[in-house]
Protein backbone atom coordinates (compact mmCIF):
# COMPACT_ATOMS: atom_id res chain seq x y z
CA UNK A 1 0.00 0.00 0.00
CA UNK A 2 3.21 2.22 0.49
CA UNK A 3 3.97 2.08 -3.34
CA UNK A 4 0.35 2.96 -3.99
CA UNK A 5 0.13 6.37 -1.58
CA UNK A 6 3.81 7.07 -3.15
CA UNK A 7 2.87 7.34 -6.68
CA UNK A 8 -0.28 9.30 -6.43
CA UNK A 9 2.33 11.80 -4.43
CA UNK A 10 5.32 11.66 -6.93
CA UNK A 11 2.50 12.54 -10.12
CA UNK A 12 0.97 15.60 -8.31
CA UNK A 13 4.09 16.59 -7.38
CA UNK A 14 6.06 16.39 -10.97
CA UNK A 15 2.57 18.19 -12.83
CA UNK A 16 2.81 20.75 -10.06
CA UNK A 17 6.23 22.14 -11.14
CA UNK A 18 5.23 21.42 -15.04
CA UNK A 19 2.39 23.40 -14.52
CA UNK A 20 4.37 26.15 -13.16
CA UNK A 21 6.97 26.61 -15.49
CA UNK A 22 5.94 29.11 -18.16
CA UNK A 23 4.83 27.30 -21.95
CA UNK A 24 6.82 29.24 -24.19
CA UNK A 25 5.10 28.33 -27.96
CA UNK A 26 6.87 30.35 -30.59
CA UNK A 27 4.90 29.94 -34.45
CA UNK A 28 6.45 30.65 -38.06
CA UNK A 29 5.18 31.33 -41.36
CA UNK A 30 5.19 32.68 -44.44
CA UNK A 31 3.48 35.89 -45.78
CA UNK A 32 3.83 38.35 -48.36
CA UNK A 33 4.57 42.28 -48.14
CA UNK A 34 3.77 45.01 -50.51
CA UNK A 35 6.78 46.72 -51.80
CA UNK A 36 6.56 50.10 -51.58
CA UNK A 37 9.91 51.26 -52.90
CA UNK A 38 12.97 49.92 -54.35
CA UNK A 39 16.36 51.53 -54.68
CA UNK A 40 19.30 49.89 -56.12
CA UNK A 41 22.61 50.47 -53.68
CA UNK A 42 25.30 51.84 -56.77
CA UNK A 43 28.74 51.69 -56.08
CA UNK A 44 31.50 53.49 -58.75
CA UNK A 45 34.17 51.62 -59.78
CA UNK A 46 37.19 52.48 -61.38
CA UNK A 47 38.81 49.84 -63.69
CA UNK A 48 41.76 51.93 -65.40
CA UNK A 49 42.67 51.08 -68.85
CA UNK A 50 45.69 51.10 -71.11
CA UNK A 51 45.26 53.18 -74.28
CA UNK A 52 47.30 53.26 -77.18
CA UNK A 53 48.07 53.86 -80.92
CA UNK A 54 50.66 54.24 -83.19
CA UNK A 55 52.37 56.95 -84.41
CA UNK A 56 54.70 57.01 -87.55
CA UNK A 57 57.87 59.37 -87.06
CA UNK A 58 60.62 60.39 -89.64
CA UNK A 59 64.31 58.56 -88.86
CA UNK A 60 66.79 59.55 -90.57
CA UNK A 61 69.08 56.67 -91.84
CA UNK A 62 72.69 56.38 -91.87
CA UNK A 63 74.52 56.68 -95.20
CA UNK A 64 75.78 52.99 -96.33
CA UNK A 65 79.48 53.34 -96.91
CA UNK A 66 82.13 50.33 -98.08
CA UNK A 67 85.50 50.13 -96.47
CA UNK A 68 87.24 48.55 -99.60
CA UNK A 69 88.39 51.53 -101.20
CA UNK A 70 89.63 52.67 -97.51
CA UNK A 71 91.77 49.31 -97.14
CA UNK A 72 92.66 49.77 -101.15
CA UNK A 73 94.05 53.02 -100.75
CA UNK A 74 96.02 52.27 -97.52
CA UNK A 75 97.61 49.50 -98.75
CA UNK A 76 98.30 51.38 -101.58
CA UNK A 77 99.31 54.25 -99.79
CA UNK A 78 101.46 52.68 -97.96
CA UNK A 79 103.27 50.53 -100.68
CA UNK A 80 104.54 54.46 -102.25
CA UNK A 81 105.45 55.71 -99.22
CA UNK A 82 107.42 52.49 -98.25
CA UNK A 83 109.26 54.21 -101.95
CA UNK A 84 109.98 57.51 -100.66
CA UNK A 85 113.02 58.21 -97.60
CA UNK A 86 115.64 55.50 -96.12
CA UNK A 87 115.07 54.10 -92.75
CA UNK A 88 113.04 55.72 -90.25
CA UNK A 89 111.81 58.07 -92.32
CA UNK A 90 111.08 55.23 -94.36
CA UNK A 91 108.58 54.38 -92.24
CA UNK A 92 107.02 57.18 -91.59
CA UNK A 93 106.48 57.68 -95.04
CA UNK A 94 104.48 54.30 -95.31
CA UNK A 95 103.00 55.44 -92.31
CA UNK A 96 101.36 58.91 -93.95
CA UNK A 97 101.04 56.82 -97.24
CA UNK A 98 98.65 54.59 -95.61
CA UNK A 99 96.83 56.95 -93.82
CA UNK A 100 96.65 59.19 -97.06
CA UNK A 101 95.85 56.36 -99.64
CA UNK A 102 92.37 55.03 -96.71
CA UNK A 103 91.51 58.49 -97.20
CA UNK A 104 91.52 59.14 -100.89
CA UNK A 105 90.14 55.09 -101.39
CA UNK A 106 87.34 55.78 -98.99
CA UNK A 107 86.33 59.28 -100.60
CA UNK A 108 87.09 57.29 -104.39
CA UNK A 109 84.62 54.21 -103.21
CA UNK A 110 82.09 56.01 -101.34
CA UNK A 111 81.71 58.76 -103.97
CA UNK A 112 78.38 57.07 -105.80
CA UNK A 113 77.02 55.47 -102.42
CA UNK A 114 73.12 56.23 -102.17
CA UNK A 115 72.75 59.56 -99.72
CA UNK A 116 71.87 58.86 -96.12
CA UNK A 117 67.86 58.32 -96.26
CA UNK A 118 64.45 59.35 -94.38
CA UNK A 119 62.64 56.36 -93.61
CA UNK A 120 59.28 55.98 -91.57
CA UNK A 121 59.30 54.20 -87.90
CA UNK A 122 55.91 53.08 -86.49
CA UNK A 123 55.97 54.26 -82.56
CA UNK A 124 53.54 52.63 -80.35
CA UNK A 125 52.29 55.02 -77.62
CA UNK A 126 50.30 54.02 -74.63
CA UNK A 127 48.83 55.64 -71.43
CA UNK A 128 46.36 54.70 -68.71
CA UNK A 129 43.14 56.28 -68.55
CA UNK A 130 40.23 56.01 -65.62
CA UNK A 131 37.28 54.06 -66.67
CA UNK A 132 34.63 54.41 -63.99
CA UNK A 133 31.85 51.76 -64.12
CA UNK A 134 28.74 52.25 -62.25
CA UNK A 135 28.42 48.78 -60.04
CA UNK A 136 24.78 47.68 -58.36
CA UNK A 137 26.08 45.90 -54.99
CA UNK A 138 22.22 45.45 -53.51
CA UNK A 139 18.91 46.77 -53.07
CA UNK A 140 17.06 48.53 -50.16
CA UNK A 141 13.40 47.93 -50.25
CA UNK A 142 10.71 49.97 -47.95
CA UNK A 143 7.60 47.37 -48.23
CA UNK A 144 4.30 47.40 -46.23
CA UNK A 145 3.40 44.23 -43.99
CA UNK A 146 -0.19 45.09 -42.00
CA UNK A 147 0.03 48.30 -42.09
CA UNK A 148 3.52 48.99 -41.30
CA UNK A 149 6.46 50.26 -43.35
CA UNK A 150 9.90 48.13 -42.93
CA UNK A 151 12.96 48.22 -45.01
CA UNK A 152 15.29 45.56 -45.59
CA UNK A 153 18.96 45.32 -48.03
CA UNK A 154 18.45 42.48 -50.85
CA UNK A 155 20.74 41.03 -53.42
CA UNK A 156 17.73 41.21 -55.44
CA UNK A 157 14.61 43.41 -56.42
CA UNK A 158 12.42 41.38 -54.96
CA UNK A 159 9.54 42.92 -57.67
CA UNK A 160 5.98 44.01 -56.74
CA UNK A 161 5.77 41.60 -53.28
CA UNK A 162 8.18 40.52 -50.85
CA UNK A 163 7.86 36.79 -49.15
CA UNK A 164 8.44 37.36 -45.67
CA UNK A 165 9.50 34.90 -42.33
CA UNK A 166 6.86 35.63 -39.47
CA UNK A 167 7.63 34.68 -36.42
CA UNK A 168 4.68 35.07 -33.74
CA UNK A 169 5.78 34.56 -29.92
CA UNK A 170 3.90 35.34 -26.82
CA UNK A 171 5.60 38.67 -24.88
CA UNK A 172 6.80 37.27 -21.47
Amino acid sequence: MKLQARLPLNFLLSATLLGSLPVVQAADFEDYGRVVRVTPQVERVNRPQQECRTEYVQVQQPQQRGVGGSIVGGIAGALLGSQVGSGSGRTAAAAAGAIAGAVVGDRVGNQNAAPAGVQEQAVKQCRTVDSWESRTTGYEVVYDYRGRNYTSYMSQDPGERVRLRVSVEPVQ
